[in-house]
């Protein structure tokens, strides 16, 4: 899916911001069709309401409200702008998905309504690592709608004839595999280009590192931290079982389409990538399986990049509490565990993980939620990200050969500058 393909590149797939300030009159409104001749527009991404979902929770925020639900999906070419200009208008959208890596900037513009009574009152068990991306300078702004991260696909053909049973729990024995590969067929152990750069943000995370720093009232790089340089040691220990290129991303070309060939034995990626193998190869669907990628220990797997959607309210929304009344349907339990099921996508409560059952890649990517995270939340750090990427250049230039410190030394500039220019 689109969404999919820009969750794995680093545009933050599907998300959703919703604005909420209003009157205890409204409330008492709600569920009474004292809203009744009102329209509510609704901003979603393509792909990321899926039709059984949309259709039931249309029929019940009009069965609920009176109003009527008016579903614009928008596509990701451009969306950043678009959303940008929608909110400084007098009658913009009243519901917004928004990526969860964006919210901090929106939120910032004061485009967004807070919503610190919703948290209040339907909030109270959202997973704190999916809530982090709707919070902004200690206030809510939006609503944690679902993430999806990376798990590790796997070849099951060539683990049986390397004579590996069952899947690795923990680093060491998944590198140990990876080493059995090599030296028992005449598969690449794993395929994983020098520039998976989300990949690298997941290990950041899991080392506890932070990417940026606050010097005095500016953000600036924090690349030189020994945690970030453990992060990217562990990154160089998986690449050292990969012929991929150094210098090249996980889109270039699709690790997919390398997969597809099955020559290789594992790699890193979206759930949704096995589709795109299968398209290549439709005989390697049989092959194909799932798991966490491990952490250092048993119980804890490895630090993941979560991109995701938070649904928001415009905070120039003339509907307030009607925004609100759809957030609370379409985050409820019901209407969160039907968007699990049906997008195998990760719902914003660990209880409702039980949806998930069935689907392999989605089950595989579950347990790593709850130490998951995302890049740094602050509205600066849109700019770093663009082409070429900063962290991609320290990333290849510790796989040549230059110490983590040199690496982070030689692009420090560039990251500051790019800190000092919010988009």
């Amino acid at each position: 899916m689109k969404r999919g393909l820009l969750a794995a590149t680093g545009v933050a797939a599907m998300l959703v911001t919703v604005a909420a300030c209003g009157s205890g009159d409204d409330d008492e409104r709600a569920g009474t069709d004292g809203f009744k001749g009102e329209t509510l527009t609704v901003w979603a991404m393509n792909g990321s309401t899926p039709d059984g979902w949309t259709k039931d929770v249309k029929a019940a925020f009009e069965k609920k409200t009176g109003a009527k639900l008016k579903l614009e999906i928008q596509q990701w070419n451009g969306i950043q702008q678009k959303v940008t200009t929608a909110l400084s208008e007098s009658d913009p959208p009243d519901v917004i998905e928004i990526g969860n890596t964006q919210t901090p900037a929106y939120a910032q513009t004061g485009g967004l309504a807070e919503l610190t009574d919703l948290k209040e009152s339907i909030g109270a068990d959202w997973a704190d690592s999916l809530n982090k991306s709707a919070v902004y300078e200690g206030k809510q702004y939006a609503a944690p709608w679902y993430a999806v991260n990376r798990v590790v696909l796997y070849n099951k053909k060539i683990w049986a004839k390397a004579g590996i049973k069952g899947t690795p729990r923990t680093r060491a024995e998944f590198f140990q595999d990876l080493e059995t590969i090599r030296k028992k067929t005449d598969a690449e152990p794993l395929y994983l280009p020098g520039q998976n750069w989300y990949f690298f943000d997941g290990l950041a995370i899991g080392t506890g590192a932070e990417l940026v720093k606050k010097d005095g009232d500016k953000w600036v790089s924090n690349l030189t931290d020994a945690k970030v340089a453990k992060a990217m040691d562990i990154y160089k220990q998986y690449q050292s079982f990969s012929k991929a290129p150094k210098d090249k991303d996980e889109a270039t070309p699709q690790q997919a389409d390398v997969f597809a060939k099955g020559k290789t034995g594992a790699f890193i990626g979206m759930g949704y990538e096995a589709a795109v193998a299968v398209k290549a190869n439709p005989e390697i669907e049989k092959d194909i399986g799932y798991f966490t990628i491990p952490g250092e220990t048993a119980d804890k797997p490895e630090g993941v990049f979560l991109g995701g959607s938070n649904l928001a309210v415009a905070a120039g929304s003339k509907k307030q509490e009607l925004a609100k009344e759809f957030l609370k349907i379409a985050l409820s339990d019901t209407y969160e565990g039907q968007l699990a099921k049906e997008g195998g996508v990760i719902p914003n409560k660990e209880s409702l993980q039980s949806h998930l059952k069935g689907n392999a890649s989605a089950e595989a990517a579950a347990p790593a939620v709850a130490g998951g995270g995302t890049t740094p939340l602050i509205p600066e750090w849109a700019p770093v990200e663009n082409a070429p990427n900063p962290i991609k250049t320290y990333m290849t230039a510790v796989l040549k050969g230059k110490s983590p410190t040199e690496a982070a030394k030689s692009v420090e500039d560039e990251m500051n500058k790019r800190l000092s220019q919010e988009q």
